[in-house]
């Protein structure tokens, strides 16, 4: 089979680029590990699987007919409703028929202008272009605990959640892992199990999530609405239509900046990490927001030593994704769960029965890994597309991550990558960002084959040149402060620390996205001459 796109997933990112694939008037084929389309929606249907950006922003703005149809039924959408949107979106467009789904890809190389996808299945696609939206969130992080083949009972990860939910009343439960599926899924395991115990590596910051139905009156202004919000958030720094206090937090009077940070605590969610203009730059505007969000744990938790336990201390808030949460700290006050600080006392092993520690041993019948992911790079480097010196993209990654733009690799020729390093990402809103990177792939790809251009490739000077803004971006924040975190790439042994995302704001990637189109794509080779 050849065509001239070959996209690889079916989430927001993927999709979307098979729709504007047709658009266009391109051959297109999609392929999906998975049986259905939803990418990392799919996969994570964990207990309490919720988005943490509202229904409204987080959906397409492409199609105003699509976005009028349809009718989200909760500020804070939950797995199921946005499995069941993007159910509906390949429905509508008949997105299904592109899709060879239950097929994983192994492997891909670039030669002779085209590039060659080998897949789980046996077979080879042949493409012009390859379009990766492999997800920043997909690849599973399977951690290496000795005596894990051992454990007699049930085992379960977040990231791969059984598509029919086990029985897990009235069982001890073991969670390992305490990041946004951890937090989320801990209030629900806590009410069904026997007893739940908690291992907690690194605790993180989390805010109460303010959920409830939209209303008949809601939805009515969200659709009035809808073209201002959708312009608010074209160009913002996070993709939402949502900015932060008009005062820096230092700039404030103190019983200003305490009205200001309750407001967005009842607002609830990652917003609070941008409460203050200063936040995430100045670690004195930090502390202040800091010290206030402790203040609540210490509140809600009625056991300070399991409260101090609870609080981070090894990065500033806001510098790892801040989670959202319903009821998690006050999970804590049950009698029928425990905390246990694996910096005070390391897993030493998985046992038959339960998880041993350097102090004692706790008794389970399941556990629920939720460890997270190799994020942003993992799902692109276990394919480890090759270009046509012989290249892998392992190679081109070895000192880290080397993007132009985001979106491309050089010696890469003709791929696209979208979600992952040198862009946003994981800053901003995914399902915007997934329209903006895939409107520019696209629009280079159908420029490239009406000028008679058969290879694009980013120059590797332009590809170091935006990963070292991308590096100075981050510098001019407090995101690299937090060392243990995922956007460095800390929670996975042997990879290289080097903060992925970039944290200019998504407004000023989008500029730069345009520029380069409007400039007429400095910064790439084009080349002509190969036959297809």
């Amino acid at each position: 089979m050849s065509v001239d796109a070959i996209v690889i997933g079916a989430g927001f990112a993927g999709l979307y680029a098979v729709h504007r694939c047709v658009a266009a008037g391109l051959t297109v084929v999609g392929l999906e590990a998975a049986p259905s389309v939803g990418g990392t929606w799919y996969w994570n249907r964990y207990p309490g699987a919720r988005c943490d950006v509202e229904s409204v922003d987080y959906s397409y703005s492409f199609d105003e007919d699509l976005q009028s149809d349809w009718t989200w039924s909760e500020r804070f959408a939950a797995q199921p409703e946005i499995l069941a949107y993007l159910d509906h979106v390949a429905d509508r467009f008949d997105l299904r028929r592109h899709y060879q789904f239950e097929t994983d890809v192994v492997g891909a190389r670039f030669d002779a202008g085209q590039w060659t996808v080998e897949t789980s299945t046996g077979d080879r696609v042949v493409g012009r272009f390859l379009l990766c939206a492999t997800g920043c969130l997909s690849a599973v992080n399977r951690p290496d605990i000795p005596g894990l083949d051992d454990f007699a009972g049930e085992m379960y990860y977040t990231a791969a959640w059984p598509r029919e939910d086990p029985d897990l009343r009235g069982k001890k439960i073991g969670v390992i892992g305490t990041g946004s599926s951890g937090i989320q899924a801990v209030p629900i395991l806590a009410e069904q199990a026997e007893s739940l115990v908690v291992f907690q590596r690194s605790p993180n910051y989390t805010v109460p999530m303010p959920n409830y139905p939209w209303s008949s009156a809601d939805l009515q202004r969200i659709r009035d609405e809808y073209p201002e919000r959708r312009q608010r958030s074209a160009y913002a720094a996070a993709g939402t239509p949502h900015g932060t206090y008009h005062k820096n937090a230092l700039d404030a009077e103190p019983g200003e900046r305490l009205d200001a940070m309750w407001q967005r605590w009842r607002d609830g969610g990652v917003l609070f990490a941008k409460t203050f203009p200063d936040q995430t730059s100045v670690l004195e505007a930090n502390d202040i927001a800091r010290r206030f969000a402790e203040d609540r744990i210490r509140e809600i938790v009625t056991d300070p030593a399991v409260a101090e336990d609870l609080i981070p201390v090894d990065h500033p808030i806001g510098t790892k994704r801040i989670c959202t949460d319903a009821g998690y700290y006050a999970t804590f006050n049950r009698d029928n769960v425990r905390l246990v600080n694996l910096r005070r006392e390391p897993i030493e092993e998985i046992t038959e029965d339960g998880v041993r520690t350097a102090s004692a041993t706790y008794a389970c019948d399941v556990l629920v890994f939720a460890t997270g992911f190799d994020a942003l790079t993992g799902a692109m480097t276990r394919i480890d597309p090759k270009g046509p010196d012989g290249q892998r993209l392992s190679d081109i990654w070895v000192d880290g991550p080397l993007t132009f733009l985001g979106v491309m690799v050089p010696r890469l020729p003709n791929l696209f990558s979208f979600s992952g390093p040198g862009s946003p990402s994981v800053l901003a809103n995914m399902a915007l960002h997934a329209e903006v990177q895939v409107d520019w792939a696209i629009g280079l790809m159908v420029d490239a084959l009406g000028r008679g251009i058969t290879e694009v490739e980013p120059r590797r000077d332009a590809a170091l040149a935006w990963t070292d803004g991308v590096a100075e971006a981050a510098e001019r924040t407090l995101f690299p402060r937090a060392q243990s975190s995922w956007y460095l790439g800390a929670n996975i042994e042997g990879k290289k620390r080097v903060f992925m995302p970039y944290a200019g704001g998504f407004g000023n990637y989008r500029k730069y996205l345009d520029d380069v189109a409007q400039r007429g794509y400095p910064g790439l080779v084009l080349t002509t001459g190969v036959a297809w």
